[in-house]
């Protein structure tokens, strides 16, 4: 199976073809495999080098001009390190474009701490209009990115190496879909975090919801899954900074008897780089360490 970032490029390159409003700016992060695109549109293909902070300049100064920009590196250094020209080139100016990042919080840990983004989605969180895709598929890569290419509004793409088995039908309007329905308790699983949650989730009565789109978040959703249960007991699994959704989803309940738990990546940085899978169980995300907090968690 090709992973998220080779199902980017091969749909970008197509989207650059069929759409002569589409622009690509990238910072030397999946340049090779853009090799055709800028052979082919060199006045929409742009690689600025490893300059951040132009690389979504140059992207909103395009969307002034009436392009609809693609804006592509590792997510910390997409998000990160040029967030003033996230909120400002793109936000304060009141334009519109793609953010697609790969890397996502430890895809690679051997790059180290600086190629480490867990709190990406935290940050964009903190700014207005955003709309957050997390797909955990390749397929569901493939629409998320047609979708937002084909829009109008400010997107955030979230790619990672992490991938479930199979993809799954998208949420309509970017809503939660339901994997499977239980009674004791609600847990949202988003996108690569969907097959480690099913199968810690294994044998236990819990709804389990997911996610592709984290914003907006699916209130209406979550009170659906909820139902008319007398207290709400809800679990959020993101591949981000733990935590990240916990708001939205007191938000989303404030009405109601509840409690959320909001399961992620720690805060403490893991120094003993290893590999992805190793990051994953020292943040308990894997199968074993998310049994036991949703267990715990969740009334027998």
């Amino acid at each position: 199976m090709d992973t998220m970032r080779d199902r980017f490029i091969t749909t970008v390159t197509r989207l650059l073809d069929e759409d002569p409003r589409l622009a690509l700016v990238l910072a030397e992060i999946s340049r090779d495999g853009f090799d055709p695109a800028l052979r082919d549109h060199p006045d929409r293909v742009v690689n600025v080098g490893i300059r951040e902070q132009l690389l979504v300049g140059a992207g909103a100064g395009m969307a002034l001009t009436g392009l609809r920009p693609i804006v592509h590196t590792f997510a910390s250094f997409l998000v990160e390190r040029p967030f003033e020209q996230v909120k400002l080139d793109f936000g304060h100016q009141g334009v519109s474009g793609v953010l697609v990042s790969a890397g996502a919080s430890y895809d690679w840990p051997a790059g180290g701490f600086t190629h480490m983004s867990p709190g990406d989605v935290a940050l964009m969180d903190t700014l207005d209009g955003w709309t957050v895709h997390v797909p955990g598929h390749p397929d569901e890569a493939e629409a998320l990115l047609r979708q937002a290419a084909n829009g109008d509004g400010r997107v955030y793409v979230r790619l990672s190496l992490q991938s479930n088995d199979r993809a799954r039908p998208l949420g309509e309007g970017g809503g939660f879909t339901t994997v499977r329905q239980g009674t004791l308790g609600t847990v949202i699983a988003v996108g690569p975090m969907l097959d480690n949650v099913l199968a810690a989730t294994d044998g236990l009565d819990v709804t389990v919801l997911y996610a592709t789109t984290i914003r907006p978040f699916d209130a209406a959703g979550l009170r659906r899954a909820v139902g008319g249960r007398g207290a709400a007991d809800v679990v959020v699994v993101e591949p981000y900074l733990a935590g990240t959704s916990t708001a939205a989803a007191n938000d989303a309940l404030a009405d109601l008897p509840h409690r959320v738990l909001g399961l992620g990546v720690g805060r403490a940085e893991l120094r003993a780089y290893g590999e992805m899978d190793e990051h994953l169980a020292a943040h308990g995300l894997d199968p074993r360490g998310l049994r036991e907090r949703i267990g715990a968690f969740v009334p027998r």
